[in-house]
């Protein structure tokens, strides 16, 4: 019989995709039949992977038909957890995702395709008891076919005034007969009295499931706890099993929760380092897909500077105008703030991914099924010259594209990799070089990308995970290759963070 074990958590950011990723990575290690899951996830960083044996999965209630169906789009986390376990991703990690897109909506994503926008109210008054039908059929397949689920809970498994509908902690328990570790975070102090209220606030049938409970993110010696697992374990009958240290293995982030406010900066890089070539990336209110970042981010020689919308580009070497899950509205808060006129006024290599290759063209038409309110028509940032349309259609299936470089990628040519995951379709108005072609598919030109000069737009994410456009787009900014000591992988890192800090054999698992 498949056995889950559900990490939960006393708060959002506690560490729990971190915990899953490395017991995944560890457990496949040690030979154990491992896959990830998460019920319900709430994240504008996805990926587009499989569905279940590549064909479109059974599903409760209607929703239209998808672009591709034999792709849907997964939270970040669970594609990384997936890689973690070294299993295929697929919509059956994570069968119900909902992604923030302003207003108080969200769309709604079942099975990997998406099937509507929806207020919270809504969502728990129409789709909610589907959600969770989705969810517990994604499991019962994953059970078929795996020993040992990890599955990850989401923010608080302690919202009271959420109990009755809380998919991914309650309802994961439940529907899966899950054992369920409890993790809570130190760093910001209260761990003891975080955890405590968190199992005295668990229904009965749920706080008898807690096997175990982990501390994160601690700094110093860990016999400064002591004697505090042991008053715990004493008052709620509940083992501390494991008290992880502060480190970051260098996962993706989850979403741009991850990123300061949207009127602050926040530099981040591989190295401490004394003239590093700068890629400004300005905050969208709506920014998504951030993990398109970070292989620049782990390149040596690189930092990436993320800032305000208002902010000058006059230390920066090149830019990237990131995704963003409400291009409508994200286009009018960038037109307010200037960014048009920043863009004209810098010198160097631009790259506009997805949402970001949206607002460099010249207009947005059927805006109103993108952003909240009623616009149908908008003029974008003009520095493209290019439009998009948005339908109800939605594009989500990997791609592997033939690369002709152009403007900021000049010097890089051949096959690229990456994944689509956008409404609208955008078409030259202008002329516009089209730097990218399917070789496999009738699609060509702007439906991809466009180029113009020292600027370039593309659909395609995890541009940047391909070393050619990369470091094409790096040279052109100025940037010089240095040498860097290789990196174990995140992954491993991952697991040897759990492995060798929390006590395995106490929750019945390979040590």
């Amino acid at each position: 019989m498949t056995r889950t074990l559900l990490v939960a958590g006393t708060a959002s950011h506690v560490g729990k995709s971190t915990v899953v990723a490395g017991l995944c990575r560890h457990l496949a290690d040690a030979g154990v039949d491992i896959a990830p899951f998460k019920a319900q996830n709430m994240a504008n960083n996805a990926r587009a992977v499989p569905t279940p044996d590549g064909e479109s999965v059974p599903r409760v209630g209607d929703a239209p038909d998808a672009d591709d169906p034999a792709f849907g789009e997964i939270g970040i986390s669970q594609h990384v957890q997936a890689r973690a376990a070294r299993v295929e991703p697929s919509t059956d990690h994570n069968p119900v995702l909902l992604k923030p897109r302003g207003g108080g909506e969200s769309q709604l994503v079942l099975d990997g395709q998406a099937v509507g926008h929806y207020a919270a109210g809504d969502y728990y008054d129409e789709w909610w008891d589907r959600a969770r039908e989705t969810a517990a059929l994604a499991h019962e397949r994953l059970a078929a076919e795996h020993d040992l689920i990890v599955a990850e809970g989401a923010g608080s498994v302690a919202e009271i005034n959420l109990h009755h509908r809380d998919l991914a902690n309650l309802e994961t328990a439940r529907l899966a007969d899950a054992d369920v570790l409890l993790v809570g975070d130190i760093e910001r102090g209260g761990v003891f009295g975080a955890l405590v209220g968190s199992l005295e606030l668990l229904p009965a049938d749920v706080r008898e499931r807690v096997v175990g409970a982990v501390i994160t993110k601690f700094r110093g010696d860990p016999a400064l706890l002591d004697p505090g697992p042991d008053l715990f374990e004493e008052r709620t009958g509940v083992p501390v099993v494991g008290v992880v240290p502060h480190d970051d293995p260098g996962l993706p982030a989850e979403d741009s929760l991850s990123l300061p406010d949207a009127d602050e900066r926040a530099t981040w890089g591989r190295d401490a380092i004394d003239d590093p070539t700068t890629v400004a990336v300005p905050h969208l209110p709506h920014i998504s897909n951030v993990a398109d970042l970070d292989p620049l981010a782990a390149t040596p020689g690189v930092r990436v500077s993320v800032r305000p919308l208002d902010a000058g580009l006059g230390d920066a070497d090149a830019l990237v105008l990131p995704g963003t899950k409400n291009t409508v509205d994200d286009l009018l808060a960038a037109r307010e703030a200037g960014l048009g006129e920043h863009l004209r006024a810098f010198d160097g290599p631009v790259v506009g991914l997805c949402g970001g290759y949206q607002l460099l063209g010249e207009r947005l038409t059927g805006a109103a099924v993108e952003g909240v309110g009623d616009r149908e028509t908008l003029p974008g940032l003009g520095l493209l010259p290019v439009e998009t349309a948005f339908s109800p259609d939605k594009r989500v299936r990997r791609s592997t594209l033939s690369l002709s470089g152009t403007g900021p990628l000049a010097g890089a040519d051949g096959r690229v990799s990456g994944f689509e995951i956008h409404a609208g379709r955008t078409r030259a108005v202008g002329a516009v070089e089209t730097p990218f072609a399917a070789p496999d598919r009738d699609r060509s030109g702007a439906a991809l990308g466009a180029a113009s000069g020292r600027l370039l737009g593309t659909y395609l994410h995890g541009l940047f995970e391909n070393d050619g456009p990369r470091e094409a787009f790096l040279r052109a900014a100025g940037w010089t290759p240095e040498p860097g000591p290789e990196r174990p992988s995140p992954y491993d890192r991952a697991a040897a963070l759990i492995a060798e800090n929390v006590d395995l054999a106490a929750l019945d698992l390979p040590a």
